[in-house]
Parts: C-alpha cells; structure tokens; sequence
C-alpha cells in the first residue's frame, strides 16, 4: 500500500493563492509539456467548471502557461508565464468549455507543436492540494496520477505485448505501483500508462522502445526538472 506524505496532503510549495486552482494547474501543464517534450508553438486552454469560472482570479491561466514552459509549482516566473510564453512566440487562447466534464477543476490542453506528432491533447483535473489527475491523452482514457516517475508507451494491441513491457520492467528492477491501459479497438492502437516506485532508467526506455509492438515511449516525472 502506499502511503501519502505531510506534503501531498497540505499542498506544494508553491507561487499563487490555491493549492487546487494554482498549483494543481501548474503541474497538470508541466505533466503536458513533459508529454509533449518542447514549448508548444500553440496552446489551446479550456477550462471547465470552477477553473471557467475563477480562472484569472485564481491565476491559474498563468499556472497553466508556466506548466508549458515547464515551471515548477514555486516558481517565481509563474506571475508572467503568460507575457513570457507569448515573448517565446506560444499562441494561447483561453476559452470556457461546455458539456460533461468529469471533475469540477477540469481543464483540456489542445497544444500544437513544430512537427505534427508533437501535437497533444490532453484533458487534466485538480483533485485537492496541489494533487492531479491526467484522464485522457489523445482521446485514451487513462488514470495518472504524476505523484511518481510514470511512462507512457504507445503501442499496438497485440497478443503478449503487456507480457513484454512487465519483463522490460523486471529485468530492470522496477516495481509497478498503477498500470492502466486503453484501447481504440482490437489489434488496433492502445495506450498503456505505468506509474513505478523507481527512477526511469535510460537502459529501461530503450529496451521498451525497442519492442516490436511499441511505437513511442514518453516518460512523465513531476520530481524532476528535465
């Protein structure tokens, strides 16, 4: 069983007047950027329910931006992530969404890249001290938490390809803390998401990437500064 620390449950340290509405927004942007792996070329924010409604207030327009420029929830760039995001040439458009939307600090990152496979789309919630949840990425439904180091590996639906990623994983000597897996249809494209208790070893994404069914590896890991 795991077990939460003092911090996750009192929030981050962090720039801004809310746990949820700041900080929460400032990791579910840096969970999008570290999946995207560059400053998105465009940004398109949606937010939902309550983030709709406090948005500019709570700062959390500008929490999201510095997410994408991957700032940390204590930055002290977070203020002016957005004038410092469209100096870098980012479009960012802020609108309200409509329609279901599964928690009431909801927000859909639409981010556009240089090159098309960069593009994301990635919907995330604030679930309370500064914790997130990434639900969806490129229409895969998903549960991601980002409090521990976590790879996201697209692949084909072929028999045994989960057989293969745990023994990738074995032989490296990392344990699986959450697997969660989606798919579009069978022997079509899915995705899988894997939130371990160890580092992400360079030696354990080559050997993933390296698998005949997998056709990318991301790796996305709050703790880190990369």
């Amino acid at each position: 069983m795991r077990f939460k620390d003092v911090f996750s449950i009192i929030g981050p340290a962090m720039v801004g007047p809310s746990s949820s509405h700041t900080a929460g927004a400032a990791r579910i942007g840096r969970a999008a950027r570290q999946f995207m792996g560059c400053v998105p070329s465009k940004a398109e924010i949606i937010f939902y329910g309550s983030f709709a409604a406090t948005y500019q207030g709570h700062g959390t327009d500008r929490a999201i931006v510095g997410g994408l420029l991957n700032y940390t929830t204590d930055d002290v760039r977070l203020p002016s992530s957005i004038a410092i995001a469209e100096e870098q040439g980012m479009d960012i458009t802020f609108t309200q969404g409509t329609g279901l939307y599964p928690h009431p600090n909801t927000v859909r990152l639409r981010l556009t890249g240089e090159q098309a496979e960069q593009n994301v789309d990635l919907m995330g919630i604030s679930i309370g001290g500064g914790n997130i949840e990434i639900v969806e990425i490129n229409g895969f439904s998903m549960k991601l938490s980002a409090m521990y180091p976590s790879i996201i590996i697209s692949h084909m639906d072929w028999l045994g390809v989960l057989a293969s990623v745990t023994d990738v994983i074995r032989k490296c000597e990392v344990n699986i803390g959450h697997m969660s897996l989606d798919r579009k249809q069978r022997s079509g494209r899915a995705l899988t998401v894997l939130e371990l208790d160890g580092m992400v070893q360079q030696d354990l994404l080559l050997n993933l990437e390296a698998l005949p069914a997998v056709t990318s590896v991301k790796v996305i890991d709050l703790n880190t500064t990369f």
